[in-house]
């Protein structure tokens, strides 16, 4: 027997468990370069904060080595659940999160939370409300498409039902106020729409009046004008451009090949955050043009992987939630890294696996998880084993 790719192509099914099996091994592997990564640069741009705010130098590096094992744990624990059980959990898992973000906003109106109402504290670390509902979004948005897939482009059918979910959870997620994640979780839920088969014409009859009440929302606060008017300025609003001109000299000062692990000028003082937000800059100075390039081409290799996962998952299901997750995953890489290099206006999106932080790192992992257990299952639903692959491509 045969199968037909997405592309029309007709590929024996022993090559496409060969494809999504190497795919998967090679998506653990980057990923865990990813984390190295970023335990080092983590260290490397944090020490000097640490030592100023905690007295400690080594208080990020300890703390970002801690969710790293998490982390790689939980990719190792997700690989081997079947991926389809949150096919059935989705709609409890996304109702949990409407309520959860709903919750927050409760308690910011009553005067229990003051400013964003974006985290729940558990004991020594913080819950982010926005980074479980994006992953519970994906999975009841996979299902959805999955089960509509005979009326898809049905307007009242399909993408009503669908545009009311995806609205209610960027709302909820914009008045926090969280304006960059509502953006991005938006975006996602749209990617999926339409590669889910939505008509085009009726996602662009949406986008037309969003997109200028979302600019309108984007400007209802005087710090969102000002970061985009010093973006679109050149950089004349002095306190609000600060971090972007301390950024470009940094990317500046790593020249091709970098100054070497530790050596980076703007880390100490200049350069807010660069343990975070802003750490794509630390690796472009400490290792240069060659190693921006090689973090970047490991994020490129990711969505690749990710891909050829979808393209041959056992079912739709499993095809959706792969898509959902890389591009998830590569498109919050893709803004970190623009607004380092001042291509977007300045927002807080965190590098993916590399930046210091608990939440998106773990909810990443368990991303990585699922793609890896996605991978490993073929059409008939049963777990590959780990020289699956090599032995379909051979029969």
């Amino acid at each position: 027997m045969v199968e037909v790719s997405a592309v029309g192509k007709i590929a024996a099914p022993g090559q496409a468990v060969e494809a999504k099996s190497v795919a998967g091994k090679l998506l653990l592997l980057i990923v865990v370069f990813l984390m190295c990564i970023g335990v080092v640069v983590v260290y490397s741009s944090g020490a000097g904060w640490a030592q100023r705010k905690f007295s400690n130098p080594e208080y990020f590096l300890w703390r970002q080595v801690f969710f790293t094992f998490l982390g790689l744990a939980t990719v190792i624990v997700f690989s081997s659940i079947d991926y389809r059980i949150f096919r059935k959990l989705s709609k409890v898992l996304f109702f949990l999160s409407i309520i959860l973000l709903a919750g927050l906003l409760f308690f910011k109106f009553i005067g229990v939370i003051k400013g964003a109402a974006r985290w729940i504290p558990l004991g020594p670390i913080s819950f982010q409300v926005s980074d479980f509902a994006k992953y519970a979004l994906i999975f009841h948005f996979a299902r959805l498409i999955t089960d509509k897939r005979d009326f898809i482009k049905d307007l009242n059918e399909s993408y009503y039902p669908l545009l009311t979910l995806l609205l209610t959870v960027v709302a909820l997620i914009a008045f926090a106020p969280n304006f960059s994640t509502a953006s991005l979780v938006a975006t996602i839920g749209f990617t999926m729409m339409f590669l889910g088969g939505v008509r085009f014409k009726h996602l662009l009859a949406t986008a037309v009046p969003l997109i200028p009440l979302a600019g309108l929302f984007a400007i209802a606060q005087p710090y969102r004008v000002a970061r985009l008017l010093s973006f679109f300025n050149g950089g004349n609003e002095q306190q609000l451009s600060y971090q972007v001109r301390q950024a470009l000299i940094g990317l500046g000062n790593g020249g091709m090949f970098g100054l070497g692990i530790g050596e980076s000028k703007q880390r100490e003082l200049f350069l807010p955050l660069s343990y975070n937000d802003f750490v794509f800059v630390i690796i472009g100075e400490e290792f240069g043009f060659i190693g921006a390039v090689a973090v970047l081409s490991l994020f490129a290799a990711f969505f690749v992987c990710g891909l050829i996962i979808a393209k041959n998952a056992a079912d739709g299901f499993g095809r959706f939630v792969a898509l959902g997750i890389t591009i998830t995953i590569v498109l919050y890489a893709f803004i970190n890294i623009a607004v380092a290099s001042h291509v977007l206006p300045t927002t807080g999106v965190p590098l993916p696996f590399i930046s210091y932080g608990g939440t998106a790192l773990l909810f990443n992992s368990l991303g990585v998880g699922i793609l890896i257990n996605i991978s490993r299952k073929r059409n008939g639903g049963e777990m590959l084993s780990p020289d699956a692959g090599m032995r379909g491509g051979a029969q």
